[in-house]
């Protein structure tokens, strides 16, 4: 029988937020008039996203890659960081945050698995003393290039990331919690699943 504490994992936008923290974070570095004019462009990708046509992955690349390549990655991880600091608090569930609380005091083990950029959601999560699992940006010569370093943490890609950071099967317990189809796989992990459960 295993003694490990219980696992807690929550997914962050739409769950822990109230929001998607990528186009808040887009409009918070680059400023409305970049942020609208961008997606103005990017307004096909958008559609054919939509319509089922490409991936939640290429789309979110293609909107990487027109907003952020060739920043440098100090430049950019110092705006995530004031960006997680100023803005993401206010996007918190307040009943997502007193559950996270909670785990930690009764001594689960908790972790943010997010399809958001790490460079972001970990400076927030580590303020709580959580750790944090999400989509890693590529780098190259101290610039990003606007894709992932590896695959984008969404849907199934959840599961794998958790899976190789830590034994599941050493968790009696594992409590799973999320708001889009792409959770349900991870949603599927636990033993006590929550879906959607921080809406007023």
């Amino acid at each position: 029988m295993s003694n490990k504490p219980a696992l807690a994992l929550f997914d962050f936008d739409g769950t822990v937020t109230t929001r998607d923290t990528l186009f808040e974070f887009i409009m918070y570095s680059k400023g409305k008039v970049r942020f609208f004019s961008g997606f103005l462009l990017l307004a096909p990708v958008l559609t054919l996203f939509k319509a089922g046509v490409i991936s939640n992955s290429k789309a979110k690349q293609i909107v990487m890659v027109h907003f952020f390549k060739g920043t440098s990655v100090a430049e950019f991880n110092n705006v995530c960081l004031a960006f997680a600091n100023e803005r993401v608090p206010p996007l918190i569930r307040p009943k997502a945050l007193e559950e996270i609380r909670q785990h930690k005091a009764n001594g689960h083990k908790v972790i943010i698995v997010s399809a958001s950029p790490e460079n972001w959601v970990r400076p927030w999560a580590e303020s709580l003393q959580v750790e944090c699992i999400a989509t890693r940006l590529e780098v190259v010569s101290g610039k990003l290039t606007g894709r992932f370093d590896g695959m984008n943490c969404h849907g199934e890609e959840k599961v794998l990331r958790v899976q190789k950071y830590l034994d599941t099967k050493e968790y009696p317990v594992i409590y799973t919690y999320g708001d889009t189809s792409g959770d349900r796989p991870m949603l599927a992990l636990g033993t006590h699943s929550h879906y959607k459960p921080f809406r007023q």
